[in-house]
């Protein structure tokens, strides 16, 4: 039996986890260890992280398994992308980290595009999708305002690795959380000196740029006294939650496409090089950084955010039914009866989501769903007709850089959507590709995948994969009702042309 465990911290937008993980007789094994949840904080007009909040639940994590006499091997920090701490000369934490919704940054990005750089020129440096929420812009909001802490930054680091030097005192850039902010160019996976000039922002304020499964450092006198731990190593896995997720792709070869499926649905293929022309520009794909010196060339869709908010507005009863009893009753009802188009602009983040598909239906001349049953369906159906249409870019994409033997022959999907048997089915159906779906806790298990291979007991993503593909009962779906789903398709595509 392998003793080796792997604590992993996992933090998303609104909780987080800690989590130990071994290998053992060729399968990855996990088990929570604590749960919390991570709430912005509001005052002045703007939005915060608790950066010391979760310090705390880190630090309530390392002294359970100390207590429960769990020896670890290795800490790894993975959490959501593009926001940052700022820290003086002195070492201290300057205020708390503005969180990507604080609502400066919409203004800043437009009074960047229009003053500083254009939407093309960014893309042209970056290959990272133009959103409001991107740390470029962040930082230009601050300059304007004349952020007090932002002035006095001797150095800044992105929340994983701002986390890290609580921890070890040593600072870092984790190159896939980096990769998040619309600051590094593209082609050197380094920072853009353009782009850094024009916020006015020099390289020395950032970390030393490092991989996933680099050692930053161990746990400082200071944590081993507070926790009871030794000098355990901290390593930087894959800092950016959905890097992490990706490197856990049960995938057999390089012939699949992946879609984590969560609030967001994030579509994409694993490439070698960055994929930045005028089509993928036109397209808004993106280029993130990825494990192995690899890019996750993907497009955000709007996933289940759709769902879980109608979920919220139905009444007692209804909510009180299980996802797959809800699935059971949208099967029930007329399939493509009414289709919306998920990342329309009314549905970001309206009053009323079940208004809201009430109004784009009623707009765009279509029966109007009433009952849970029809607006699941067509939430599920709309979801299916989205990823063909991404799916399709994709391919079209892809293709110059994949030879066409090697071209996508499924579709992974993890994370908590892969729970979804009806939405993954569809999807099948919609693409005609087979689906396989699982793990649902991909975030952490690439977590600790990675910090297994820095320890030296997996050689690289492929043998990580395959263990995690023995670990995890995989559901397969296979593609039905081709001629169905292309009427669907043509359907869907009038619908969302003409709106």
């Amino acid at each position: 039996m392998n003793n080796d465990y792997f604590f992993a911290i996992d933090l998303g937008a609104t909780s987080g986890r800690t989590i130990v993980g071994r290998i053992n007789d060729g399968k990855v094994e996990q088990q929570e260890i604590t749960r919390f949840p991570n709430n912005l904080t509001r005052h002045g007009g703007h939005v915060y992280w608790n950066i010391h909040a979760l310090y705390l639940e880190i630090i309530k994590g390392l002294k359970e398994v100390a207590h429960r006499g769990i020896t670890i091997t290795s800490i790894g920090i993975d959490t959501w992308g593009v926001d940052f701490v700022c820290i003086g000369d002195d070492g201290t934490i300057l205020g708390e980290p503005r969180a990507y919704r604080d609502p400066s940054t919409a203004d800043a990005m437009d009074d960047y595009l229009n003053n500083v750089m254009s939407r093309r020129d960014i893309y042209r440096i970056t290959g990272i999708q133009i959103m409001s929420i991107n740390s470029l812009f962040q930082f230009h909001a601050m300059r304007r305002q004349g952020n007090s802490a932002l002035k006095a930054a001797r150095h800044i680091l992105f929340i994983p690795d701002a986390l890290a030097w609580m921890l070890t005192g040593e600072m870092v850039c984790e190159y896939t959380i980096a990769s998040t902010s619309q600051m590094l160019d593209s082609n050197t996976r380094e920072f853009s000196t353009t782009l850094l000039d024009s916020i006015g922002l020099d390289r020395k304020m950032f970390g030393r740029m490092v991989e996933p499964g680099t050692t930053i450092g161990t746990l400082s006198a200071e944590i081993q006294s507070m926790t009871g731990l030794g000098a355990v190593p901290v390593i930087a896995v894959a800092g950016h939650d959905t890097a992490s997720a990706v490197a856990a792709v049960p995938a057999q070869d390089r012939s699949f496409a992946y879609l984590s499926s969560g609030t967001w649905s994030l579509m994409g293929i694993e490439t070698a090089h960055a994929i930045v022309n005028d089509r993928s520009y036109e397209l808004n794909f993106t280029n993130e950084g990825g494990i192995e010196h690899t890019i996750r060339f993907l497009k955000n869709i709007c996933g289940m955010w759709l769902y879980e908010s109608c979920r919220r507005e139905f009444n007692e009863s209804m909510r009180q039914l299980s996802h797959t009893e809800l699935q059971v009753m949208a099967r029930q009802v007329e399939p493509f009866r009414s289709i919306i188009f998920p990342d329309d602009t009314l549905f970001a983040n309206p009053q009323s989501m079940t208004d809201a598909i009430k109004t784009y239906c009623r707009n765009t001349h279509q029966p109007v769903p009433e009952t849970p049953a029809e607006i699941c369906r067509c939430i599920f159906d709309s979801l299916a007709l989205r990823y063909r249409q991404v799916f399709g870019y994709l391919k079209e994409l892809s293709a110059a850089t994949t030879p066409a033997e090697n071209g996508i022959k499924v579709l992974n999907i993890i994370g908590g959507g892969s729970l979804n048997t009806m939405l993954n089915q569809s999807a099948a159906n919609a693409l005609n590709i087979e689906v396989l779906a699982g793990p649902q806790e991909c975030t952490a298990i690439g977590n600790i995948m990675v910090q297994a291979k820095a320890a030296g007991m997996v050689t690289d993503r492929w043998q990580m994969r395959q263990i995690i593909a023995n670990s995890t009962q995989l559901t397969a779906y296979h593609p039905t009702n081709r001629e169905t789903w292309d009427a669907a398709y043509d359907k869907y595509m009038n619908i969302i042309t003409q709106k």
